[in-house]
């Protein structure tokens, strides 16, 4: 039996726990969710209500619905977009991880060297105030977030307006989670350093080095976020 959820926010609230059902395999893909009525008696809603989630549900790629047949889910898997990245993440992050942190590596790299290619002198200025930033964090969440933004300027440095939208739907995926994932940044002094030759590169117009820089950065911030060992392979576990 589903549990009723609170009255503020209705629709969002009835999106979310409808999303991590789906995604839990609650309602697994193919399947046809129970009738309308039956659905918003046990969540504690109404039908209008539960309609409006449906029509959320239809545009992120979850479901379908046809009139006089059901609502029914579809295989997100195949289908979906990277805006439920997030909701994937936090619902299993084991199963994801590696995924996530592969496409960050390859996709990071390729857009510093772009970026490398195409910075203007106002992006160049950005990066060099993003970095003493992270060198003069209070703390480690603070040279996180901080970070967080080196790779916006630098998916914004591309001109290509189709590499910043991933860079963000990566870190809308990163961020629900970066409390976990702080250790690169607990000394924000290290930090800055490990991220100094990438931004440098950068400002220096060299694409090639760009690339390399971004590509060691990376592999050294996700082995710190992970807590590798050279070499070593973990399970990903969230406390």
């Amino acid at each position: 039996m589903v549990e009723p959820i609170v009255r503020d926010s209705v629709v969002d609230a009835l999106e979310r726990r409808l999303r991590e059902d789906i995604v839990s395999g609650r309602y697994p893909a193919g399947a046809y969710l129970p009738p309308e009525r039956d659905l918003a008696a046990g969540y504690g809603v109404t039908r209008t209500s539960l309609k409006h989630a449906f029509v959320r549900l239809e545009q992120a790629g979850l479901v379908e619905t046809r009139h006089g047949v059901g609502t029914r889910v579809k295989d997100y898997e195949r289908l979906g977009g990277a805006d439920l990245l997030p909701l994937l993440v936090l619902s299993d992050w084991a199963a994801w991880a590696d995924e996530v942190f592969q496409v960050r590596r390859t996709i990071g790299a390729v857009i510093t060297a772009l970026a490398a290619e195409h910075a203007t002198e106002e992006h160049r200025a950005h990066l060099r105030a993003l970095l003493i930033e992270v060198r003069g964090a209070p703390d480690a969440a603070a040279a996180q977030l901080a970070e967080c933004e080196v790779h916006r300027v630098l998916a914004a440095a591309t001109g290509n307006r189709v590499y910043v939208f991933l860079a963000n739907s990566l870190l809308n995926a990163y961020l629900p989670v970066r409390a976990f994932l702080q250790a690169p940044f607990v000394d924000p002094v290290a930090a800055a350093e490990r991220l100094a030759p990438l931004v440098e590169a950068v400002c220096s117009g060299d694409p090639a080095a760009a690339h390399a820089a971004a590509d060691a950065y990376l592999a050294e911030t996700e082995r710190l976020m992970l807590g590798r060992t050279e070499g070593e392979r973990h399970d990903h576990q969230l406390p």
